[in-house]
């Protein structure tokens, strides 16, 4: 599959939806993050509809199941294709959107791909033994309850992938082409080692939406992914 999602991070509707006309049919996938949602609603969702384009609504839902239940149901009427909510919500939580998510398919977010494994051990209060056990015991909770893939950093997905089911979902940001900076990235790594690590989607943001000639760096990492299929045929 590894199919490109072009993050949408922009502050106005006017903004993305320009990025989205200048992409054109090469730009099939988006992704609605929680700053442009916030500011321009559902109709961001409808307008790139609309174009016919699928939408990623990354929310991160986390909180009570009733209430993750609410917003996961309100996607789907939206027609969403994929929706974020936080692994850490816990079995309840996970249920819950489970069940009113539809035809929609759900990611479980596991550990941001800006948090370091110092970072994690403040978090969790504790030592940790690795970052990627630390996702995969995150990922594990999400197959058990059903959902349909997780959001890992590229350097996870290898070690995920190795253990669920073909068709659990791999949705990898912190993707960064040869060259382009990290940003406030931590795990990062390029499209072609994501690809090969076992990715279904690969999330771009700044490589494509801050680069001087936006079009020309979607097709250089469309390329890019390309040939590591005809590698793998």
């Amino acid at each position: 599959m590894a199919e490109i999602i072009v993050a949408l991070d922009f502050p106005t509707a006017d903004r993305a939806l320009d990025l989205v006309d200048d992409l054109g049919e090469a730009g099939t996938f988006y992704k609605v993050g929680l700053e442009l949602y916030t500011r321009a609603g559902p109709s961001v969702v409808e307008e790139l509809r609309d174009r016919g384009k699928s939408v990623f609504l990354d929310l991160k839902l986390h909180d009570i199941p009733n209430t993750v239940a609410g917003g996961v149901r309100a996607a789907s009427q939206l027609g969403v294709d994929l929706l974020t909510v936080h692994t850490a919500g816990g079995g309840p939580m996970l249920d819950a959107a489970r069940e009113v998510s539809g035809e929609m398919r759900l990611l479980g977010v596991t550990v941001l791909t800006s948090i370091a494994p110092t970072d994690l051990e403040a978090t969790w209060g504790r030592k940790i033994p690795s970052m990627p056990e630390e996702v995969g015991r995150l990922a594990d909770l999400a197959a058990r309850h059903q959902i349909h893939g997780v959001v890992v950093s590229p350097l996870e997905a290898a070690l995920i992938r190795s253990r669920v089911e073909p068709e659990f979902l791999i949705v990898t940001p912190g993707i960064r082409p040869a060259g382009v900076g990290r940003d406030d990235q931590q795990r990062v790594a390029t499209p072609s080692a994501a690809v090969a690590a076992g990715a279904d989607y690969l999330v771009v943001g700044r490589a494509i939406t801050g680069a001087n000639d936006p079009e020309a760096a979607l097709h250089s990492i469309l390329a890019e992914v390309d040939r590591v299929k005809s590698d793998d045929g």
